[in-house]
């Protein structure tokens, strides 16, 4: 069985965003030489996540007002954990949209379904911030 590991780099100047790294992802299958086996894509901060979905505008802005429904930045006295922060809201984002993704991959290629896509979700920013991709298989 082979293995491979790399880690994305991301620096997004405002506190949230969602990026779509599908390609950077793909990029990384293909150096691996890896034809079938697992995808794991994991966020490697408590401020960030890694999910699947669809790359729609109105879904990405839909989950950006969902999220700060749920866990609202302001006032930061709200949350204990902002004694000296102020990015409790951005733990508890996280927390919704999860840690990391596992993908198939067969025949060379991410085996998705259809609109399937693999995002970086931000939600604490302006600091560079590392994604793993972790590939085994043969």
């Amino acid at each position: 069985m082979k293995h491979y590991r790399k880690e994305l780099w991301f620096e997004v100047p405002g506190r949230r965003a969602f990026i779509n790294i599908t390609p950077e992802v793909e990029k990384c299958l293909a150096q691996s030489g890896i034809k079938n086996g697992l995808l794991l894509c994991n966020a490697m901060h408590i401020t960030a996540s890694v999910f699947i979905n669809d790359d729609e505008s109105g879904l990405h802005h839909d989950y950006d007002v969902w999220l700060e429904k749920l866990a609202p930045h302001a006032p930061v006295e709200q949350y204990r954990h902002n004694v000296g922060e102020d990015n409790a809201d951005a733990h508890m984002k996280r927390q919704i949209m999860g840690r990391e993704v596992v993908v198939a991959v067969t025949d060379g290629r991410l085996d998705f379904g259809t609109w399937e896509q693999i995002f970086y979700g931000e939600f604490d920013g302006r600091r560079k911030k590392r994604v793993l991709v972790k590939i085994i298989g043969e």
